[in-house]
């Protein structure tokens, strides 16, 4: 098995727990004695396939600590079930918390698992009341499930989608509302927050809207938005750490070049919000 990436070898993510979380995140661990910021987020926080995320980076230009919460396909819920890492991420100097898809989370229709959020686990009677032809024993992944109920019916599944994005924006609500503090929204994507309503099953992070993120906008001290340049998407895979097993996965994501800009603009936020001057780097 080949591994692309410079000749680096398979991408060491150092996973480790913080104290009585059950879930596992991207270390090196570090140390909470002294200031920290926090990273919440989905895939792109974590920085899959890719060596130095935008979370170290900022890290390094910065000089501050910066715990790196993110966890592969986490949706909101993956926060508010584990209270150790909440407790942790509460206490840091400034949170940063990404714009996760709304499909990644339970709510009145389905239940996903409480740790990997993109796993199905099973339908509500009012979902397969909405849907009684489906066999819901059938999917194991959130997104599988959705396609299909989408082919099957477009109106019944956007009904599906409504409750969904009123779930994440209450969730939303209430997380940030836990945070407390000096909070950054980040969306962090390959294309900008789409003011449809749309809800294509393509495009991370799903289902989220600019109303959604504006009725949001109140209750943090800043939204970030990235939006990776054409040059950094042009760039592809280039210098992200995976094995050709991987490959498909990798080309999904935003490399190296697109967390450089990510880090460029949070650099900017974060140092307003702490009275950090340049000349600290």
């Amino acid at each position: 098995m080949s591994v692309h990436g410079g000749g680096h070898g398979a991408l060491e993510y150092y996973p480790c727990r913080y104290g009585g979380s059950r879930v596992l995140f991207r270390g090196p661990r570090k140390q909470l004695d002294k200031e920290y910021f926090a990273f919440l987020g989905g895939t792109e926080t974590y920085g899959r396939f890719i060596e130095t995320p935008f979370p170290t980076l900022i890290e390094k230009r910065m000089s501050v600590a910066c715990v790196n919460f993110g966890v592969v396909n986490a949706g909101v819920d993956l926060y508010l079930n584990d209270p150790a890492s909440m407790d942790l991420a509460i206490s840091s100097v400034a949170k940063v918390i990404q714009i996760m898809g709304a499909q990644n989370m339970s709510n009145r229709y389905y239940s996903v698992h409480p740790r990997r959020n993109d796993r199905f686990l099973r339908a509500s009677e009012r979902l397969e009341s909405l849907y009684p032809e489906v066999d819901f024993t059938e999917f194991h992944f959130v997104r599988h499930m959705l396609g299909k109920l989408a082919e099957i019916s477009q109106d019944r599944y956007e009904i599906v989608i409504e409750e969904l994005r009123m779930a994440w924006v209450a969730r939303m609500k209430h997380i940030l509302t836990l945070l407390r503090g000096q909070v950054v929204l980040l969306w962090f994507a390959d294309h900008a927050i789409p003011s449809s309503a749309d809800a294509p099953l393509d495009g991370d992070p799903l289902f989220v809207t600019r109303q959604m993120v504006e009725t949001l906008r109140p209750r943090v001290s800043a939204v970030a938005e990235v939006v990776a340049s054409e040059s950094a998407q042009m760039e592809g895979t280039k210098g992200m750490v995976y094995s050709d097993f991987d490959a498909c996965a990798a080309a999904e994501l935003m490399g190296p070049y697109a967390h450089e800009e990510a880090a460029d603009v949070l650099e900017r936020v974060l140092r307003r919000l702490t009275d950090r001057e340049e000349e600290e780097q």
